[in-house]
């Protein structure tokens, strides 16, 4: 998310142009990542590879001013995907933390290893869901549609009440009122996603569904953090009415990583069906 989608100034702060651009472009993007969910596995992976790479790079450039020598661990990172697609899921992220190792070794301060800490958690978070054995595509779908819906929900709300900012010093355009619109409406839309592919409804899914659409907000706010600290207002320019593919996935790195762990810890190996059954 870009700054301008989780919450809203009491003024529109988007001409018609510019909000048919970013509902285009949603639409494009949302259309992409359903396809590569549907179609799983090697599809998955190289959506994942694209926009993971892209948004390492912009990363970069926010922080560095430049790809390189980032784009060495990006291409440790692209690996590490490859590996963990042909189900060498150890060896795999054995290469990814590898590799943000590495990038603490090889200097840049701490915002290298960190950015590369970010997109492996939208990496490994999105290929850990749709490749577990039973509830994969569920999984990844129910993370999916909660995260947009938080989106979708605080940019509405933000600008249909407005009111308090929720820290102004580092988005001042984001409100309380759309962040709780956000959650209310990402934890509902959640709850519909599931019904829908038939998983039953638990108290532990509502908590759940609450999780993820709070740490997409935190992510989303993280990265506002960033661009601030290095005064840029977007992290690129590839998505019409967005900014960057960093600022569409922020909050959705955070969340799919966080949604992988919670599977993980509940079911092991099957972080599917471990997210989705309680």
């Amino acid at each position: 998310m870009s700054d301008e989608t989780a919450a809203a100034a009491n003024v529109p702060m988007t001409s018609g142009r510019e909000l048919v651009a970013r509902v285009i472009s949603a639409i494009a993007l949302a259309a992409i990542a359903l396809l590569g969910a549907r179609f799983g596995g090697w599809a998955a992976a190289a959506v994942v590879a694209v926009v993971m790479a892209v948004a390492h790079l912009e990363w970069a450039h926010i922080t560095e001013r430049s790809s390189w020598p980032t784009a060495i661990f990006t291409a440790g990172l692209l690996l590490a995907i490859v590996l963990f697609t042909a189900g060498l899921h150890p060896v795999g992220l054995s290469v990814a933390v590898l590799t943000i190792v590495t990038s603490i070794a090889a200097g840049g301060g701490v915002w290298r290893p960190l950015g590369a800490l970010y997109v492996s958690l939208l990496a490994f978070g999105v290929l850990a869901l749709r490749l577990s054995p039973d509830d994969g595509l569920a999984s990844l779908l129910f993370a999916l549609v909660v995260v947009w819906a938080t989106d979708t929900g605080a940019f509405f709300a933000g600008r249909a009440i407005g009111g308090a900012r929720l820290w102004p010093r580092v988005s001042p355009n984001k409100t309380w009122a759309g962040a709780i619109g956000g959650v209310i409406a990402g934890v509902a839309a959640g709850l519909i996603a599931l019904t829908l592919l038939r998983v039953p409804l638990s108290a532990a899914l509502v908590l759940v569904a609450a999780l993820l659409s709070l740490v997409a907000e935190a992510g989303d706010l993280f990265e506002s953090f960033v661009k601030r600290q290095f005064g840029a207002k977007d992290s690129g320019w590839l998505v019409p009415g967005h900014g960057g593919l960093l600022d569409r996935v922020d909050g959705l790195s955070v969340a799919v990583g966080v949604a992988a762990f919670v599977g993980w810890v509940h079911s092991g190996a099957e972080v599917g069906q471990g997210l989705l059954t309680w």
